[in-house]
């Protein structure tokens, strides 16, 4: 594959050497087998970018979240062994006293959800559960208060609010018009229908305006205006003390990257910090996420460590020296997409096929000739054991550990779920063969055009794979209809993939560096084909990532019936910028990553 991981879905580009100790050699089995993992040394930087679903990415900077002190030691070199081995430190109360605990708040919060009333009370409560990480607690409460929010008619003085109901109903795939936007906020503009400058003075309500107009689709000229000029009054806010904390920190973050577009695991250690600082904020909504993220970390622990344990299997088992390992950077992007505790087999799921993607994808790109890559490709369209004779000796015990994952994932499924799981091996046939397309232009030293570029990179970006994958395991919660909208070449798939190619590319360019395997990126054909420079180039391609984005907030509203699929199709989106911020391609630069994974699964929330 031609790329750079992202993650995520979630990677660094690091290439494994390996030092297998003597141990039977047998097929990995499922995720909490416990064989004794392989002695491997792990990730010796490699000048490759490659792409594996979603690399793994900058999401924050370092200086805008708690240094990871306890996890000091953490190197690319270790990960692996970091988590088989780490032992975490006790829960600060009893297991049994948390849960118990945490029954009681939910309780409390139910009760906030019957008794507030007020809709402008409704709307920050629903805002303030979902930035704090709750909201799967209370998905019935949400539901019912946003229909009540979009039934009442609403009017407010404050333009914050105003923000506020339009972001919260469009996140959640209701259509506002703009005009709902505009009618609340003539008092903020002038005769010429332009804001006036007053509005400047008031950061809080700037930056709802700036959140709130990210989830404009095409031909809304209104928002783009206000987002304008909202970034603008902003920008010329930052520094000097003003705005004060924490709200300074919001926008900063805002500016770097609005809302709509953030991680949520990520923004909400932010907001935990941030939450307590508000005048009106509400106690026991703060005292349940902290219990419920210690919770879930526990789960999550575990899970991680029998993960890298399984990795470590099957690496000991396929022994590819030139495979990269992947299995914190994979958990990572699947973990992005889905945290909640009852989601453990889709979670697994995801993070095993990105695991599989980047081992074919090294192969394809860092190792294998062109006719090994013609067997390769051969052997997965057969899909039977008795396509193994025709592969190189080294490829065949990766492609039997490949078929027995398809085999375990199936058998894990419900009966009506099957088709789910053939649908995603159909993908990863269609992957091997855009693979292969990839390095055959290479051999051929045949430059594409832009567009024809864009069609084939935008299918081996793994982006099909991956939606079809976070439907399995999830059963009656995906509807046929939800199933068709996540498969194939639908509008939410293509746009989802064309943002994850487009600053695949963008890191991949700004490196520097290539894969033998790769054919020329989509940022190199815009230059060659319009004979302009690298700073035009990445300008147009910006403008696409925005156009795409749109297109995902226009499928998000045109798609109501289907909410659950689609909000993890704008996960998947969402996972991108996560793990390819600033032209970077965190991936490779481990650092990026090291803050993020300790405070999501090492360190505890202090209560």
């Amino acid at each position: 594959m031609s790329t750079s991981i992202p993650l995520p879905f979630f990677f660094i580009h690091g290439v494994v050497h390996a030092r297998i100790g003597h141990r039977p050699i047998r097929p990995p089995v499922g995720l909490l087998s416990a064989g004794a993992p392989a002695k491997v040394s792990f990730r010796r930087q490699s000048n490759a970018h490659r792409h594996a679903g979603g690399h793994a990415a900058h999401v924050v900077s370092s200086e805008s979240i708690t240094p990871v002190k306890e996890v000091s030691s953490f190197e690319p070199s270790v990960w692996g062994d970091f988590f088989i081995n780490y032992d975490p430190k006790p829960l600060q109360r009893s297991e049994d006293w948390m849960m118990e605990k945490v029954d009681k708040l939910k309780q409390d919060v139910r009760i906030l959800f019957e008794t507030h009333n007020d809709t402008a009370k409704k709307m920050h409560l629903v805002d303030a559960v979902q930035r704090l990480g709750i909201d799967h607690l209370f998905q019935d409460e949400i539901n019912n208060a946003i229909s009540d929010i979009k039934e009442r008619e609403f009017t407010s003085s404050s333009l914050h609010e105003v923000a506020l109901h339009f972001r919260l109903l469009r996140e959640h795939g209701i259509w506002v018009s703009p005009a709902a936007l505009q009618m609340h906020s003539k008092k903020f503009k002038g005769e010429d229908g332009r804001f006036i400058n007053r509005i400047a003075d008031e950061p809080r309500a700037l930056l709802s305006l700036y959140n709130a107009a990210h989830l404009l689709v095409h031909d809304e000229p209104e928002l783009e205006e206000a987002m304008s000029f909202a970034r603008h009054h902003l920008e010329s806010m930052r520094g000097g003390g003003r705005p004060k904390a924490p709200l300074d920190n919001q926008i900063n973050r805002a500016l770097h990257l609005p809302l709509p577009r953030t991680c949520k695991r990520v923004e909400m250690l932010h907001y935990m910090l941030e939450y307590g600082q508000e005048e009106e904020h509400i106690v026991v909504l703060l005292d349940l996420a902290k219990l419920e993220f210690n919770l879930l970390q526990h789960v999550h622990l575990k899970e991680l460590n029998a993960f890298s344990q399984w990795w470590k299997d099957l690496y000991g088992y396929i022994e590819l020296s030139h495979v990269r390992d992947c299995a914190v950077e994979s958990y990572l992007w699947s973990y992005a997409l889905f945290y909640e505790e009852n989601l453990t087999l889709t979670r697994m799921f995801l993070a095993k096929i990105i695991v599989f993607i980047v081992l074919m994808d090294d192969t394809y790109d860092d190792h294998a000739t062109i006719k090994e890559c013609r067997k390769l490709n051969e052997a997965i369209q057969r899909w039977d054991e008795s396509a193994i004779s025709i592969l190189p000796e080294y490829m065949k015990k990766f492609y039997r550990a490949l078929l027995n994952y398809f085999r375990e994932t199936e058998a894990q499924v419900e009966a009506s779920d099957k088709y789910r799981v053939a649908c995603m091996k159909k993908e990863f046939q269609n992957l091997s063969t855009y693979y292969l397309q990839e390095f055959e232009w290479m051999h051929q030293n045949y430059n594409p055009g832009f567009k024809e570029r864009v069609a084939l990179s935008t299918l081996s970006i793994n982006v099909p794979v991956l939606c079809v994958t976070t439907t399995d395991g999830r059963g009656d919660a995906v509807t046929k209809e939800s199933f068709e909208l996540a498969t194939g070449r639908t509008s939410a798939v293509i746009a989802c993939a064309k943002i994850m190619r487009f600053m695949n590319d963008i890191a991949a360019f700004k490196s520097g560096r290539k894969n033998k395997g790769e054919a020329t990126n989509t940022v190199e054909c815009y230059m060659n084909e319009h004979k302009v420079t690298s700073e035009v180039a990445l300008d147009k391609i910006g403008s696409m990532i925005e156009s795409e984005w749109r297109t995902l907030n226009q499928v998000h509203c045109d798609h109501h019936q289907q909410f659950l699929v689609v909000q993890r199709l704008m996960k998947l989106a969402i996972s991108v910028p996560f793990f390819y911020d600033n032209k970077k391609d965190a991936y490779t630069f481990s650092k990026y990553l090291h803050e993020i994974v300790g405070n999501l699964f090492v360190n505890p929330v202090p209560l």
